[in-house]
């Protein structure tokens, strides 16, 4: 290790028990997405007892913390953490306020983020950084609670339901020029790159029916319930025209079945993501999930609104940075780093950011149980916070070094898929409609 290798090291051991306060205080005080307005609190007071300018409230609750500012006109490179968590009420760490808990470890992006910091803003380190660093933390990551962002969309304080998709719109993403994401993954390893992942579409589906007495005078009545029934039947019996290499996936919830047993249920409203490899693949599954629903409707004489609004684009796959297997090597010479190329049925609004610039990501272990499951837990906390931080920095180090022309090197050699944010909103808002069908 050169100097500054080893001033980053010792920096975020000596800090080691600041970044594991900041990591376990995050971990249990969890909130859903576009609602995380403590957890930025505590990013934005870390960020500026470091005494670096932030930007707040970007995209409701997301922030920009600014190293090297003066240096951004030659490469700026953003090291992202994600604010949110999962509504898993019955997870042991969580949230009692919110029913919210991390168990997918966007927590530990915090922590690396906020651990880098530490190390990259000493002095003798800043110094040695010929760009800008970003550190940037970023809202509704998770998405759920569509209604929710309906809501949110209405009162015009988002456009899109993704944090990434809406920063990008807002321009948040314009002063940077490529990206280092982190995920955990439960595994006794770092693993570099990334596959492909699938994009989606959301949507809200809402039936309307009549009201009667569900005993007395059923026959008076529109069963929403039933419709919304048969739609998901007939969404059931649709999966077989779903090719296995588009990887479809679509997972509806009800989320209001009715008022009173005793009164036909009038409304009914249902949530559903609509996932595929391919742009292809999620619109063709779109366009069969809209019209299972609509038979629902025509079958019991209900009317179906269906609301579509643009989720995420599907996730590129990723080479491993080199970069990353040094910090990796660095941080944790003990640690099997595995290079991840596979397709993921999940997706992330990372890959959004992929269609304008690079984005580099790498995994650290550290938890076992399943990633969105109750059984989620940090069992190594040197594994999913200090070794995060340390491939972070380290990263970030080797990347801005001497000119910053490996940044320049990445960032002048990519090929977006889409020119700018202009293209990027006008090809989003394609997929933002409504429909209303009278069965």
């Amino acid at each position: 290790m050169d100097a500054t290798e080893k001033r980053i090291i010792e920096e975020i051991d000596a800090k080691r028990e600041e970044i594991l306060e900041f990591a376990r205080d995050i971990y249990t005080h969890a909130e859903l997405g576009y609602k995380e307005f403590r957890t930025s609190g505590k990013f934005v007071e870390k960020m500026e007892a470091l005494h670096l300018p932030v930007e707040k409230e970007l995209a409701v609750t997301g922030a920009k913390a600014y190293l090297n500012p003066e240096k951004k006109d030659t490469i700026s490179l953003a090291l992202i953490g994600e604010l949110d968590a999962l509504r898993i009420p019955a997870h042991e760490y969580v949230n009692p306020e919110t029913e919210a808990a991390h168990c997918c470890g966007h927590h530990a992006q915090m922590a690396g983020v906020f651990g880098a910091a530490l190390a990259l803003t000493v002095p003798e380190v800043a110094k040695k950084l010929d760009g800008q660093v970003v550190f940037f933390a970023t809202p509704a990551e998770e998405y759920g609670e569509i209604e929710f962002k309906n809501r949110l969309r209405a009162e015009g304080k988002i456009r899109y339901g993704g944090g990434k998709c809406e920063l990008i719109r807002i321009g948040a993403f314009d002063d940077i020029d490529l990206c280092l994401a982190h995920h955990s993954a439960p595994v006794d390893a770092i693993q570099i790159g990334n596959g492909t992942g699938n994009g989606f579409v959301s949507k809200v589906i809402r039936y309307k029916g009549k009201a009667a007495h569900a005993a007395g005078a059923p026959d008076k009545g529109i069963n929403a319930l039933s419709a919304a029934s048969l739609g998901l039947q007939a969404l059931g019996v649709n999966r077989e025209t779903f090719r296995d290499e588009d990887c479809v996936r679509v997972h509806p919830i009800i989320t209001k079945g009715g008022s009173l047993v005793n009164v036909i249920p009038d409304e009914v409203v249902l949530e559903t993501l609509v996932r595929g490899k391919t742009i292809e693949a999620f619109t063709d599954a779109a366009v069969k999930t809209d019209r299972s629903f609509k038979a629902g409707a025509l079958a019991m004489g209900a009317t179906v609104e269906i609301e579509t609004v643009p989720g995420y684009l599907p996730s590129l796959a990723e080479e491993p940075l080199p970069e990353l297997r040094q910090a990796a090597e660095t941080a944790a010479p003990e640690k099997e780093i595995i290079r991840l190329n596979r397709h993921s049925g999940g997706s992330t609004d990372v890959g959004d950011v992929q269609h304008l610039m690079p984005v580099y990501t790498f995994r650290t272990g550290g938890i076992r149980g399943g990633l969105h499951q109750v059984d989620f837990a940090v069992v190594n906390e040197e594994e999913a916070y200090i070794n995060t931080a340390k491939i972070f920095a380290l990263t970030a180090y080797y990347l801005l070094k001497d000119g910053a022309a490996r940044s320049r090197e990445l960032a002048g050699n990519y090929q977006p898929v889409f020119k700018n944010k202009e293209e990027y909103i006008a090809f989003m808002d394609k997929f933002d409609s409504t429909e209303t069908y009278v069965g």
